[in-house]
């Protein structure tokens, strides 16, 4: 001891003259040797508790007259030391000294020597092992030039390295983290010896200090079993810190939480959980005795609120940890943070979104006693606050806000029902009843933002579940029409939501929406949308059947069938049914539920002992049997089969006869739709009978197919039944016959028997006709009596009936059998389509020509159907009768017939394309009959065409679909979107882009410009295919075609228009090439300014800068990296060359209108206006170029908003003259009140009320555009060479104070914003 005393005083004499530096970073430090020696001396008087050797180092020190300070000054150097072996073990001395045996520790602590130690933890800490480090310095030298920039940054790059597991060496970092286990043991217990309230700064850095060690060691050791000890010790420190004779515990408790906020909202867990448990368990355990470390503690959430990050996952980490620290808190402190947390949702919007969350939490993780107890009324509660604070951020102006608010009630109506006095609350908030609720639902539910409309459907999901009670029939609906949002997850959230409300509540109006909207989503392009479907059916509409057939006859079942049946729901069912069977998903159960309905139906009604004539099946029970027998064959009974089919026919020509009889007279007969009813019967059971004609016996079937024929042959069957029969009898042919040779050669047989019965019907009825005409055109018919007459308008009437059958039969016969003999049946069938038509060459009298075609039109419009079934077997036929087609669809005045022959037409365009597509033109024309069902159908059938490519988006096609638009049906209307928004979005994007200018000019019938003068298309078309007109509805209609057109368009065609525009009308227009006297052409340029001023086309950057979140979806649509990389294509250059290149056009164009005082003066100056205002960055480099430029803008700007307020004054004074002078004296009363108003009217506008003098035109040219030479004074009044301007109010005083009002808005450096309307 006595020679290590010796070195220590002897290298510590050697540094004397130091001892009276002011600079700590000047005094040389201890060596290692020295260090050790020291520790050596320090460790034996700990472990022995004897004080002579430090005693005399003491008094030795003291004799060579070396001070204490000379010491620590030397121990603080080498704790600075960068070798970290020298400064770890200078600062193990340095806390020795201070806790050895009667250590002077005031003497000895120094704040400065004190940081020194500090820091000596926080770089031992930063420092990477060595081995790691020449790793990072190979990977450095290979690495992209992206890492090489942070080459010689010291700590950087920590994050990405490889954490290093345990070793035995010294250098390895888990080994090095144990090394500061004796410096943090030593703190600790100086905690208990120092009193740091005298020295603020370093208490302050102290707690920084060990706080970061958490977080840092975490960068360096993996091993959660050091880790924890490493975070034991840093709570044990922090703890000992909250003592009295550390300072003020309020102020400590205060510098402890601020220091551990980052750690509690960082996304590391380990650093975050050891942040949040401290809080609140070491500091709620001090709160508990201290008010001050109290308070502290209770604004800590508040302070987390502040600070809590905007970015989703963030956020909701810090929504966990705010929560955390609610919970250790005392009822009304968490009352008054409830508190709080409402008065935030009427914040900002980021306290808004925070707010939202915290609500959601704050009423799931609290207890709330009062609405437990039953003696406090429901709205007093602080969750009933909470609730309609709730409630009201679901109408946020930021969709976010919006979304997530609707999301989180949501989740409160589950977490809510549980309790039966808390189910209450929700069902008195949000329950059917609430008429502002539902309200606001069904304006979610359409929300602009995908998010939102999301939650909503989420929100009346569960509330369907939970709360119960039927749904309200316009959230019905809306939810129906959410099953086409163009977005997959939409679609999903509402087939939940109408498919929980259909399980929940099966009444009739949830089961006809859920029919209509969620079957026909099995041809939706989504496959898990199609396997949703498909399940939601099986388990709702298929199960449900199944359970019904051991009960008798529910009323829901029943319903429930008929509403299948329905002919927009048949197709769907149709496709759900077989994608199910083909996935052998149909089960037996349900054949024979459905057998058993049908055969407890018909038992009912004979034990009732009804006419069995009337008896019908439930409807729908044989249309589903039908579907299900392709996949079930075996499962259904022949006999049953049999018997119904026997049943069927046998009174359905009794009841058919008596129809007929009937209705010959006119008389009214409920009997006639129970025929329908037994005609559709029969239809689905023969389509049933020949799905299962596999599994009959060959007896049965041959016996059955010759009742079929004979059945065909008489030719009095209903339409709808003549295809079932014609298909079943082919099948069981096929059953019948060995070879398929033979089946075809006995279909043939039969077909061409067919074939001459019909022919020969129709040739009698032809003849017959002829005959009649002649009889009545050239002789005087005798009186007959009634009974003569009725006798003879029955033969008549079942001849015709006849007839039409038989053409129909024609027609079902070639299509199963395209080689028949068709000789006889086409010259029959030319006779009758083209009876109608005179020609003009004969000299024959055209009394003479017998007109089918309105005689008997039902065999008129049969003819022309059948007809085209023949042309679609026969290509030849095809090319000579397709002109025919064409020109009775232009010229035909019955809309069943059209409607049939724009169906044919369609046929015809998919078989044979080349022929077809030169009459398009002519097909398209349909698109504006004026039949509703017409244009819907050939909408429909040209769409699926398009889609199909089999015909092309060129020449007028395109622009005539932009009028379904704005069709008058609703239905067209909602298609045309769909088509314009969705498909054509996708499949051709350019599409609107590359036609938006030819459109103008097509919906306007503008022929007045040079280029676009005369068109392929007749006067006539061009006329019924525009929308003329200058008035307030035409121009309307045309401005929702516009900006259809520009909603599809992506950010870059936007601008790409708006300089097509320009380029193609207003500067034909300025040059000449557009005669702007026209009214055509006037309305042009009226549509171009406001498309040019429309927000539309404006907000082309802010599209791709500006998106929220709740828009993106995860199927298909553009990512935010792609979105980013278009935005960077259009760039200011791109823009700024734009707008460059605009305003001197409009300027041209301006001075032309001034010239011939056009009246679209105004347009183009509030067109210019929003230009200016829009483009304000880009137009201010302009005018620093163009000085003249910008007091011409300046003055236009000023005059016409003058002139426009004058003419708003003086039509407000002509009313108010217009409504005074005529009124007599003794009504003063009434004359005073419109007076009143009409003051009260101008004094509320503000652009009317500025007019009375010119400075409001000053203000307002203020407000558009400002001074550009910034920090320059304004040119003096001669060199803006402005005109004089005459006050209204008269006298020079005015003048001079509008100028100067003038001169002084452009002294003021005005902010360029943009006005409200933007």
């Amino acid at each position: 001891m006595e020679e290590a005393i010796s070195r220590i005083l002897i290298e510590l004499e050697e540094i004397r003259h130091f001892d009276d530096s002011t600079t700590l970073h000047s005094h040389p430090p201890l060596s290692e040797s020295a260090l050790f020696d020291l520790q050596t001396l320090l460790d034996n008087s700990i472990s022995t508790d004897e004080q002579q050797p430090l005693d005399r180092l003491y008094e030795d020190l003291s004799a060579k007259s070396l001070s204490l300070s000379s010491l620590t000054r030397g121990i603080a150097s080498a704790m600075d030391e960068s070798s970290t072996r020298v400064s770890i073990l200078a600062s193990t001395v340095y806390l020795s000294l201070l806790l050895a045996p009667n250590a002077p520790v005031f003497t000895l602590f120094n704040p400065m020597d004190f940081l020194s130690f500090l820091r000596c933890m926080r770089r031992f800490l930063k420092q990477r092992p060595q081995g790691q480090q020449d790793q990072d310095d190979s990977n450095k030298e290979s690495s992209a030039p992206k890492r090489k920039r942070k080459a010689g940054v010291k700590g950087k790059g920590l994050r990405k390295r490889p954490r290093q597991s345990c070793s035995g060496r010294y250098d390895d970092g888990e080994l090095d983290a144990r090394v500061l286990y004796p410096l943090l043991e030593r703190l600790e217990i100086l905690m208990s010896l120092i009193h740091l309230d005298r020295f603020p700064d370093s208490l302050k850095s102290l707690i920084e200090t060990v706080v970061d060690i958490p977080v840092l060691t975490l960068e360096i050791c993996t091993n959660l079993s050091i880790y924890s000890k490493f975070t034991e010790f840093c709570s044990r420190i922090l703890s000992a810190m909250l003592r009295p004779e550390h300072g003020d515990l309020l102020h400590t408790a205060v510098e402890v939480i601020k220091s551990l906020t980052p750690l509690i909202l960082n996304h590391k867990n380990q650093a975050r959980a050891f942040a949040l448990e401290f809080v609140t368990i070491q500091i709620g355990k001090v709160a508990k005795e201290s008010d001050g470390v109290k308070s502290a503690l209770v604004n800590l959430p508040r302070y987390l609120v502040q600070k809590a990050p905007e970015k989703s996952e963030p956020r909701s980490l810090a929504v966990d940890s705010i929560m955390e620290v609610v919970k250790v808190m005392e009822l009304p402190d968490q009352i008054g943070f409830v508190d709080y947390v409402v008065k935030m949702t009427r914040g900002k919007s980021n306290l808004r979104l925070l707010a939202v969350d915290l609500i959601s939490m704050l009423i799931m993780s609290l207890s709330d006693p009062m609405v437990i107890d039953s003696e406090i009324e429901l709205k007093d509660s602080w969750v009933f606050g909470c609730l309609v604070a709730l409630v009201q951020r679901c109408s946020d102006a930021s969709a976010p806000i919006r979304a997530r608010a609707l999301t989180n009630l949501a989740h409160l109506v589950v977490f809510l029902s549980e309790n039966d006095k808390n189910k209450a609350l929700m069902k008195e908030m949000l329950g059917p009843g609430e008429g502002e609720i539902l309200g606001l639902l069904r304006k979610r539910c359409v929300d602009e933002k995908a998010a939102v409309r999301k939650a909503a459907l989420f929100l009346v999901t569960k509330c369907t579940t939970v709360l119960g009670g039927a749904m309200d029939g316009d959230i019905l609906k809306t939810v129906g029409i959410a099953c086409s949002d163009p977005l997959v997850s939409i679609r999903k959230a509402a087939m939940s939501a109408l498919s929980e409300a259909f399980r929940k509540f099966p009444d009739e109006c949830v089961m006809v929406e859920w029919l209509h909207s969620i079957p026909r989503l099995i041809a939706d392009n989504e496959s898990s949308i199609q396997e949703e479907c498909e399940h939601s059916f099986q388990e709702l509409v298929l199960d449900r059947l199944a359970r019904a057939g051991s009960s008798n006859l529910p009323e829901g079942v029943l319903d429930l069938l008929k509403e299948i049946s329905h002919a927009e729901v048949i197709p769907w069912v149709k496709k759900v049914c077989a994608n199910l069977g083909k996935k052998k998903r149909l089960k037996r159960i349900i054949a024979d539920s459905l057998q058993i309905i049908i055969k407890t139906s018909e038992s009912l009604w004979r034990s009732q002992s009804l006419p069995p004539e009337k008896w019908t099946a439930p409807p729908g029970a044989w249309f589903l049997l039908s579907e299900l027998s392709t996949y079930l064959g075996k499962a259904i009974d022949w006999e049953f089969l049999h018997h119904h089919w026997k049943l069927l026919d046998d009174h359905g020509r009794t009841v058919q006869s008596s129809v007929t009889q009937v209705g010959l007279f006119g008389e009214e007969n409920n009997s006639e739709s129970n025929s329908v009813a037994w005609a559709q019967d029969r239809v689905f059971l023969l389509q049933t009978i020949s799905n299962v004609s596999v599994e009959l016996p060959p007896e049965p079937a041959a016996d059955l197919a010759h009742e079929l024929l004979k059945r065909v042959e008489e030719f009095n069957m209903h339409p709808t039944e003549v295809n079932a029969h014609v298909k079943t009898l082919k099948t069981l042919c096929k059953r019948k016959a060995l070879q398929s040779t033979e089946a075809d050669a006995l279909i043939l047989k039969w077909v061409n028997q067919l074939l001459a019965k019909a022919s020969d019907i129709l040739e009698k009825y032809i003849s017959k006709h002829a005959e009649t005409n002649k009889d009545v055109n050239f002789t005087t018919p005798p009186p007959k009596s009634g009974s003569r007459m009725g006798k003879k308008a029955s033969a008549g009437s079942q001849s015709l009936s006849r007839a039409i059958t038989a053409a129909y039969t024609i027609g079902s016969l070639i299509l199963i059998c395209p080689s028949a003999n068709m000789t006889t049946i086409v010259p029959l069938l030319h006779t009758i389509i083209t009876s109608g038509n005179r020609d003009l060459k004969s000299n024959k009298l055209p009394i003479q020509t017998a007109s089918l075609k309105k005689t008997a039109p039902s065999l008129y419009i049969q003819a022309w159907l059948t007809m085209g079934k023949i042309c679609l077997t026969d290509e030849k036929r095809a090319k000579s009768y397709i002109p025919l087609f064409v020109q009775e669809l232009g010229n035909s005045d019955c809309s069943a017939l059209r409607n049939n022959l724009v169906i044919t037409m369609a046929d015809f365009c998919v078989r044979y394309t080349a022929l077809v597509d030169c009459y398009l033109t002519k097909i398209t024309k349909c698109l504006r009959d004026p039949c509703e069902l017409v244009r819907r159908h050939t909408f429909i059938l040209l769409s699926r065409l398009l889609q199909r490519d089999y015909v092309k988006w060129r020449g007028v096609l395109f622009l005539r679909f932009l009028l379904s638009l704005v069709d008058e049906s609703e239905k067209i209307r909602q298609l045309a979107d769909y088509l314009f928004g969705n498909i054509l979005k996708v499949k051709a994007p350019l599409l609107a882009y590359n036609s938006f200018v030819e459109a103008i000019y097509v919906l306007n019938d503008c022929r007045a410009h040079s280029g676009h003068s005369d068109s392929k298309a007749s006067r006539a078309e061009s006329r019924l295919f525009s929308i003329r007109g200058n008035d307030e509805r035409s121009r309307s209609r045309r401005m929702h075609i516009y900006v259809s057109l520009l909603k599809q368009m992506a950010p870059e065609h936007l601008l790409a228009t708006f300089a097509k525009l320009c380029a193609e009308v207003l500067v034909a227009a300025s040059d000449g090439m557009l005669n702007i006297d026209d009214a055509t052409a006037r309305s042009v340029l009226q549509d171009t300014f406001d498309i040019l001023a429309c927000k539309e086309i404006r907000l082309s950057i802010n599209r791709v800068s500006s998106s929220e979140s709740g828009d993106v979806d995860e199927e298909g649509g553009e990512s935010g990296g792609a979105s980013a990389a278009r935005g960077k294509v259009i760039t200011h250059a791109v823009r700024k060359s734009l707008i460059q290149n605009t305003i001197p056009i409009f300027i041209e164009l301006k001075r032309l209108m001034e010239s011939k005082n056009s009246p679209l003066i105004g347009s183009l100056m509030e067109c210019l206006r929003v230009l200016l205002k829009d483009y304000k960055n880009e137009i201010d480099d302009l005018l620093v170029a163009d000085k003249q430029l910008q007091k011409e803008l300046l003055y236009d700007i000023q005059k016409y908003e003058s002139t426009k307020a004058k003419s708003a004054v003086a039509e407000a004074v002509n009313e108010m003259h217009k409504s005074t002078n005529y009124l007599s004296p003794e009504a003063p009363p009434q004359a005073g009140s419109i007076i009143n108003n009409l003051t009260s009217k101008l004094q509320n506008d503000s652009k009317v009320a500025s007019a009375i003098a010119d400075a409001a035109a000053a203000a307002t040219a203020k407000s558009v555009l400002r001074e550009v030479n910034r920090g320059t004074s304004t040119p003096p009044l001669g060199s803006l060479s402005l005109p004089k301007l005459k006050s209204r109010t008269g006298g020079n005083n005015g003048t001079n104070t509008s100028r100067l009002n003038v001169i002084e808005s452009l002294r003021k450096h005005q902010s360029f914003e943009s006005d409200e309307e933007n």
